[in-house]
């Protein structure tokens, strides 16, 4: 009976120092009832039985599909009030080569009708913002990144002739017979003609030539005359300011090619769309004077 009784105490001693070890995450040392010691028993304790609650927290089923719709909706549209606004590139009173490109590409799309001039105006602005609000973009009329990608997507690399589509195309070098005496020096390589005496350029204006069935004539010519309302009787059309120097053929003002640049041609004369600098340059020109035509 004591020896059940003392073997029932050991137990529960032994019992008692599991628990301590398993609060304390110890090593142990049994010994049996012989007194004598016998290997350590390790008895590992894990730090956390679970995750503390907030530790790695999931999304909510109705968060995620909340930010799901977001991303969504968010594709391909406009950016959000809160996102940065896309680099604006170009403005109204901007000019250069960049901007007459802008203009050739909205001519392309039929935003814009006037031009290219190179000069960011009010009637570029307005094209900018009729572009814009046509394909959801904000209405600034502001050239941003945005809308200058969506613009080159939809149109073509613009040509020489596409870009000054209406003159202000710089001139080339004057043709070595233009540089003595009173002469216009007209380049059919850079659509200019140069009013020039002895070898100083006085006046540059844009001008267009014959179409391919009535071509302008290369040479080395002369005014012979003069006529400031002159009509054509060939064709019935007004020439003012003609100066002839071959045949029917005469440098004059053009109302064609001042409203439609170079996409028309003429039958065989050097038109001007400048008005007011061919009525200056008629009042200075002599018969007389050399004419030269070349490429």
């Amino acid at each position: 009976m004591g020896r059940a009784f003392a073997g029932r105490s050991a137990g529960r001693s032994l019992a008692a120092l599991l628990v301590l070890a398993l609060a304390c995450g110890c090593t142990v040392q049994t010994a049996d009832g012989d007194g004598k010691r016998r290997l350590p028993v390790r008895i590992e304790v894990p730090k956390h039985s679970t995750a503390p609650a907030d530790d790695d927290p999931k999304p909510s089923a109705s968060a995620s599909a909340s930010a799901g719709a977001g991303a969504g909706a968010g594709a391909g549209a406009a950016p959000s009030a809160g996102a940065a606004a896309p680099a604006v590139l170009w403005s109204r009173g901007d000019s250069g080569r960049d901007v007459r490109e802008l203009q050739a590409r909205l001519r392309q799309v039929a935003w814009l009708y006037d031009g290219p001039t190179g000069s960011y105006d009010d009637l570029t602005e307005r094209a900018v913002k009729g572009f814009q609000g046509k394909r959801g973009l904000p209405r600034t009329g502001k050239t941003d990144s945005v809308t200058w990608k969506r613009l080159k997507d939809m149109t073509h690399e613009p040509g020489k002739w596409e870009l000054y589509l209406m003159g202000g195309q710089p001139a080339d070098a004057p043709d070595p017979r233009c540089l003595t005496g009173r002469v216009l020096c007209i380049s059919k390589t850079s659509r200019t003609l140069r009013w020039m005496i002895d070898g100083r350029t006085l006046m540059t204006v844009s001008v267009r030539f014959g179409s391919v069935g009535t071509p302008t004539r290369e040479g080395v010519f002369s005014v012979y005359w003069k006529s400031r309302h002159h009509v054509s009787t060939l064709y019935d059309s007004p020439m003012p300011y003609a100066m002839f120097f071959s045949g029917g053929q005469a440098v004059h003002y053009s109302a064609d090619f001042a409203a439609h640049g170079y996409a028309g041609g003429s039958h065989g004369c050097v038109n001007v769309r400048d008005e007011g600098a061919i009525a200056d340059l008629f009042t200075q020109v002599r018969n007389g004077d050399k004419v030269v035509v070349h490429w």
